[in-house]
């Protein structure tokens, strides 16, 4: 079971962000934008189809390690173990530093393995609060502190529950660092400096 967990934080240790933005632009992804390494800072520096590749590589990772310990009947609290160190170890991989990236799309995988209609049900969250909030990173951390709540209002109350409570907690505490960022805002089109 253990093997388990350290399996997830070396895959989400994974930093595809980094190895894609280096292949296509030859450029360190923190360097510039956010200074992030996922997606959306992939797109900022290296293009959509290079971000879109990253993205569901991202996905990936949080997907495999949750669903492979789902299939080796693990319980719902030593999944949801599996699931944080994913999330972790995109955030502080040991293959780039421990400098990484946000975890929504690791987040967004573990999800999908459990129960995919939890999945949309949080996007849809995220959605929401982003167009409220105006601020994706705020939008993120309430995210990551208001699934679990709302999955339990809606009877979601089984290993997609354990699996957000843990993996939002992390996404969470990450998105702490950018309260107060301000950089562009690529689904607002906000109007602020970058960072």
């Amino acid at each position: 079971m253990i093997l388990y967990w350290i399996i997830g934080y070396l895959a989400g240790s994974l930093p595809f962000g980094l190895w894609v933005t280096r292949l296509v632009k030859n450029i360190d992804i923190r360097d510039g934008g956010s200074g992030h390494v996922g997606a959306t800072n992939t797109i900022r520096q290296a293009g959509f189809t290079a971000g879109a590749a990253v993205l569901l590589l991202d996905i990936l990772k949080g997907f495999l390690p949750v669903y492979f310990s789902l299939r080796a009947g693990f319980p719902a609290w030593s999944v949801a173990i599996v699931a944080g160190f994913a999330v972790t170890g995109h955030c502080y991989p040991l293959f780039a530093n421990f400098r990484g990236g946000m975890g929504l799309a690791v987040a967004g995988g573990a999800m999908l393995a459990v129960y995919p209609l939890t999945f949309l049900i949080v996007l849809a969250l995220l959605i929401f609060l982003v167009l409220i909030i105006r601020h994706s990173a705020r939008a993120a951390l309430f995210t990551g502190l208001l699934a679990p709540i709302l999955l339990w209002l809606l009877h979601f109350r089984g290993t997609e529950l354990w699996v957000m409570a843990t993996a939002g907690l992390v996404v969470a505490f990450r998105f702490t660092i950018d309260w107060n960022r301000k950089y562009r805002e690529l689904w607002l089109d906000r109007d602020t400096e970058q960072a």
